[in-house]
């Protein structure tokens, strides 16, 4: 029934489009990011309009004259229908007050177009009936998720371009678009230092274990909520229960020993039930699946995005992520897949995404404990693939306070003091940041904030 149809489209809206353009050459601006050439059924209109943007793109005048003459160029404007259809659009749109309107009408029948492409696309998926059900089922939610967010496939650009896009997204975090804007960590520091969690990034936070790597990300997941940021964690280690205990000792100051066998104070517990209460607001969404995979992920990712938008990921952690393991891969390799996939999320929903990483033993073999790239357990291309690699550091875990007193050293015993070291980012200098742990209660937070707290205590 469907092949007996004629696709979607709005011819009015299409010559109404056009004849806007060649009454007013500036209403070009106002449709120029919405429409493409590809966006017009009708060939001689996809032509006309293609023509409009070559001349506004040259700074060139857009009207009647100037686009016959850059059909004629092209060899375009007999096949268009010549001088006398030109002459029909013009006379066929009085204004070109409603331009915006019109290419919205054909916007909208261009993109049901392509709904209907992608679903005999995604039917062809069905019908190769591959052995491969989850690449199925990627490719098949990649062909729908390009008509909602648009193409996918990205060409060479001028540089132009991307300045003019520089200067838009500027002005837009200008006026406070937090779409657009780099995602605060809440650690001073390490915010100046990055400039934020900028928007396409993969963040990777490394250390042995027990150091405190998933703390920290789910400190900076919470300090990123609380400023609106919709943000979304896979915990492939925790539960959610054991997730969610963490999270409120943080926020309540409250010992996690107590809080679990439910011994507290009257102040402990009202502070506890205050903090339910901040948490419970907060625009957070957690899956605690043990098993996951890259596409599963993108999967649940693409549907949240949809519906919230979101602005951050947090994946805790890297080494529990299940890889496909199709071609016979060793570890480190399908370990570089699934790094390469979470950077094409992060770049694909326009986030930072955090993702924690082990650091192998042979940290502890060294004399200097200091972490190094080369420390990323099963390695692969992490250090390649990420933006920005981050290790947890703590002098007070290889020295005791006597062996530190042995050093004669003037500076005090480094107790809870956490160097994060900034081993690698893309985009600027790589120094170490100072934060002060209190591991009691699952909480990092900026040095002099810390070291005041704990004098208080």
């Amino acid at each position: 029934m469907y092949l007996e149809q004629l696709p979607p489209h709005d011819t009015d809206a299409e010559e109404a489009v056009i004849g806007s353009l060649l009454i007013d050459g500036e209403a070009i601006a106002r449709v120029a990011t919405l429409l493409s050439p590809a966006d017009f059924y009708h060939e001689r209109n996809r032509w006309c309009f293609e023509a409009c943007q070559a001349l506004y793109q040259r700074g060139d005048a857009v009207n009647q004259l100037t686009l016959s003459h850059e059909l004629a160029l092209r060899e375009r404007l007999e096949s268009a229908g010549g001088a006398t259809y030109l002459s029909y659009l013009v006379a066929t749109v009085p204004t070109s007050t409603h331009v915006e309107h019109y290419a919205h009408i054909v916007y909208r029948t261009a993109t049901m177009r392509r709904l209907i492409d992608a679903a005999r696309a995604i039917a062809d998926i069905g019908y190769a009936d591959t052995a491969d059900v989850e690449q199925a089922l990627t490719s098949a939610e990649d062909v729908l998720f390009r008509v909602r967010g648009g193409s996918a496939v990205r060409d060479f650009v001028t540089i132009r371009q991307v300045m003019d896009e520089y200067l838009e997204a500027t002005a837009a975090f200008d006026r406070g678009i937090d779409h657009v804007a780099p995602i605060n960590s809440g650690f001073t520091d390490l915010d100046r230092v990055l400039g934020g969690l900028q928007r396409g990034d993969l963040i990777i936070i490394a250390a042995r274990p027990s150091l405190g790597k998933s703390t920290l990300a789910m400190n900076i997941l919470r300090n990123a909520a609380g400023q609106g940021a919709v943000c979304a964690a896979f915990s492939l280690e925790m539960g959610r229960e054991h997730l969610a205990l963490r999270l409120l000792c943080a926020e309540a100051e409250v010992v996690g020993h107590r809080l679990r066998v439910g011994v507290l104070t009257d102040a402990e517990q009202s502070r506890v039930m205050e903090s339910i209460g901040a948490l419970s607001d907060l625009p957070v969404y957690i899956d605690d699946s043990a098993v996951q995979t890259v596409p599963q992920m993108r999967s649940k990712l693409r549907r949240l995005h949809v519906e919230r938008a979101i602005d951050l990921i947090v994946v805790d952690y890297l080494q529990l992520i299940s890889g496909s393991n199709a071609r016979g891969e060793n570890r480190v390799t399908e370990l570089g897949h699934i790094t390469r996939s979470l950077k094409a999320i992060a770049r694909d929903l326009n986030v930072p995404v955090i993702a924690i990483s082990q650091l192998s033993r042979a940290i502890e073999q060294r004399q200097d404990h200091h972490p190094m790239l080369s420390d990323l357990r099963e390695s692969g291309s992490i250090e390649q693939d990420a933006d920005v690699v981050s290790f947890i550091h703590r002098e007070d875990r290889y020295v005791t306070r006597e062996q530190w007193e042995q050093r004669q050293t003037s500076e005090p015993y480094p107790e809870n003091l956490v160097q994060l070291v900034i081993a690698k980012n893309r985009h600027g200098q790589t120094p170490t940041v100072e934060l002060y742990f209190r591991g009691q209660f699952f909480r990092f937070e900026n040095l002099a904030t810390g070291a005041l707290s704990q004098a208080e205590a």
